[in-house]
């Protein structure tokens, strides 16, 4: 597929300051306008590393709040920083607190029930999601940037972090063990995510595509879904693997003997109710309520048949028990050393990585709605702090959660308060309510998850990157197939291979285009964009839409030759003028090192075995700085350098533009 973007060679160009006509005369360069491509002044080394270090690491200048500033309101500005809430809490008002109670009161309701069932998907007692939802909100309150994140445990991250802690220590035979891996992977999760965010490394999230991460949140939707089919159909002897193939063998396998239908009524009833009151939220955003709480009254009501009619008793699996009271202290529990500490490490640097991408996407998302500004590296210092800390109090990996933050930001919140106040139900809930989720059935946990992934399935999302870019749904599909067929962790593989595949290839294979002329303008543009745009007889133009780097610096040159080849043999073909010139725009070229300048030195060399002249449109600051340095410039020669394609044609073939 072509490149069709453009550059307008007008605009881009760096115009020299002494650019007068009698300088073109000198160098060749005729120009109707009277300017040529000037020769940037010298850096020196210092002050260029140190520019490229600013823009690589602060391009969002971090410091400019600092600027005539006195020392006391400098600290501080920098403590707001990293506490936001002292800035935005001087502010606050009662009105303010109404929405975020309402909102947090609203989320509550829905977390408490997902808690439980999270807490299952990575082999942890329920309590341990309730834990994850009190200590690391409260943290996050203080020190997030996003108003609407709500934070707490999700789908994704909890199988992820149960596939890979199972890989490891068997959660049935070695509780005690697993629980302290777990614990030090949390720990190592949120030191990946700070560490991110005081190095400003947060471009390295970017690598994973939005494509891969669709796909990848598709597959895992489907796969815990999948996994849910135990409780839901009340089977006792279930699979550990968490393929498709392996799960509806296992499914299919016990459908004589190991269903019990009495689970599976009340599955099946529940799950058609959470997924009516999800349609009737979507169809109507004012009832946006009615999902939210949907999952609360599923577990009152299911809580409550279980008891009356004692359905335990006829199989029916249910809860049992959830330990009382706060978090306890978990420090002693995290492994400090030993060979454990590399598997929590390993671990906790996926599951950091996976949560800290997705936390990042939810919060532009709300911050875009809401047209508020949002610091990445402020969020994973957040995320990881809270991470840390949860690590310390007995918490799994948390994160922001899509379905809950979109219950938020509907619920009216209008600060990370609305956390503070789910936090606090939490902790509520944990001390009192807890002895009444014994005989919550097991099933109604697996539809309230079932219901919440269903809606990480994003078809239209799927289509749209069809539709738009052929190569972007294949790493869609392969991560999509490969957590389903293989598993969650080999999914994310194929989806982080494929996003940085892609990266090679456009960077190896960059696009080039042959220009033409748009009829009575001196506008070249690609002819296969422009139909109308024809070619200049004995000019050949070419277009590079990349930077020239080691990389792609041979196919670049192998195919401008082969572009060449190509209008020679048809020229031959059609009795037309042989080219005689070969003009590369170089407008989209923003960079370019040695071994650029090595194949534009072999092309240039190349072309004059040919009897053929090379001409550069057009080199930007940079490109032309490396190109004086190199001398190139001298060996093309300065009146071979132009500032725009037109000029170019101009003086190669001032007869064809008279006939324009």
């Amino acid at each position: 597929m072509k490149n069709n973007s453009v550059s307008d060679e007008s605009m881009e160009a760096e115009i020299h300051p002494h650019g007068i006509p009698s300088q073109n005369r000198k160098n060749g360069n005729n120009s109707a306008h009277g300017y040529s491509v000037g020769f940037p002044p010298k850096k020196n080394i210092l002050d260029d590393f140190t520019h490229t270090f600013k823009e690589t690491f602060f391009h969002d200048d971090p410091l400019r709040q600092y600027k005539d500033q006195s020392k006391g309101r400098k600290l501080w500005l920098g403590v707001q920083s990293f506490f936001p809430i002292l800035d935005w809490g001087k502010k606050y008002n009662l009105r303010k607190f109404k929405g975020d109670f309402i909102a947090g009161l609203t989320i509550a309701s829905l977390a408490i029930p997902q808690d439980i069932g999270y807490a299952k998907l990575a082999n942890l007692s329920p309590q341990y999601g309730l834990y994850s939802s009190f200590v690391p909100p409260l943290i996050y309150a203080v020190m997030g940037s996003s108003r609407d994140i709500a934070i707490g445990p999700v789908a994704v991250v909890s199988l992820l972090l149960g596939t890979l802690l199972k890989a490891e220590i068997n959660p049935t035979k070695q509780k005690e063990e697993y629980l302290h891996l777990a614990f030090t992977a949390t720990f190592f999760a949120g030191i990946t995510e700070a560490a991110l965010g005081f190095l400003r490394l947060g471009f390295i999230v970017d690598f994973l595509s939005h494509a891969a991460i669709v796909g990848f949140m598709a597959g895992a939707a489907i796969t815990i879904a999948l996994q849910q089919l135990k409780g839901f159909l009340g089977i006792k002897n279930f699979t550990t693997n968490t393929d498709i193939i392996s799960v509806m063998k296992s499914v299919w396998g016990s459908v004589n003997h190991g269903w019990n239908w009495q689970t599976a009524v009340i599955g099946l009833c529940f799950l058609t109710f959470l997924l009516i009151t999800k349609y009737i939220s979507k169809k109507n955003k004012k009832l946006f309520w009615v999902a939210a709480v949907a999952p609360l009254i599923s577990v009152i009501i299911s809580t409550l048949c279980v008891y009356l009619t004692r359905a335990d008793k006829d199989g029916v699996n249910i809860v049992k028990h959830i330990n009382k009271g706060i978090n306890p202290s978990s420090i002693h529990k995290i492994y400090w050393s030993g060979p454990n500490l590399a598997k929590g490490a390993k671990i906790g640097i996926i599951a950091g990585m996976v949560g800290l991408t997705e936390a990042i996407a939810i919060g532009r998302t709300f911050a875009t709605l809401k047209d508020y500004p949002i610091d990445g590296n402020k969020e994973m210092i957040a995320l990881g702090v809270m991470n840390v800390a949860g690590s310390f109090t007995s918490c799994y990996v948390a994160t922001g959660s899509f379905s809950r933050s979109a219950v938020n930001y509907m619920a009216g919140c209008n600060t990370t308060v609305s956390n503070i106040v789910m936090s606090i139900v939490v902790m509520l809930t944990l001390e009192v309510i807890t002895p009444l989720f014994k005989y919550t059935p097991n099933a109604v946990i697996s539809a309230i998850i079932i219901s919440a992934v269903v809606g990480l399935v994003d078809v239209s999302a799927a289509y749209t990157i069809w539709k738009v870019d052929k190569l972007d749904f294949l790493a869609c599909m392969g991560a999509f197939f490969g957590v389903i067929f293989k598993s969650v962790e080999i999914g994310l593989l194929i989806a982080v291979v494929l996003s940085l595949a892609k990266i090679l290839l456009q960077v190896t294979r960059p696009r080039t285009a042959l220009l033409g002329n748009l009829p009575r303008t001196t506008i070249y543009r690609n002819i296969d964009q422009y139909p109308d745009a024809t070619k200049v007889p004995g000019v050949l133009i070419v277009r590079v839409d990349s930077a020239i780097y080691f990389s792609n610096a041979n196919y670049i040159k192998e195919r401008i030759l082969r572009w060449l080849r190509d209008e020679e043999d048809l020229n031959t073909e059609k009795s037309l003028p042989r080219i005689e010139y070969l003009i590369v725009e170089m407008s989209p070229v923003i960079d370019i090192d040695t071994s650029g300048i090595h194949a534009l030195d072999e092309l240039f060399r190349t072309l004059q075995k040919r009897s053929v002249q090379l001409a550069l449109a057009n080199p930007g600051p940079i490109v032309m700085e490396k190109i004086q340095s190199a001398k190139l410039n001298v060996l093309i020669g300065h009146e071979n350098i132009y500032l725009t394609v037109g000029d170019a044609v101009a003086n190669c073939a001032p007869k064809s533009l008279d006939d324009a």
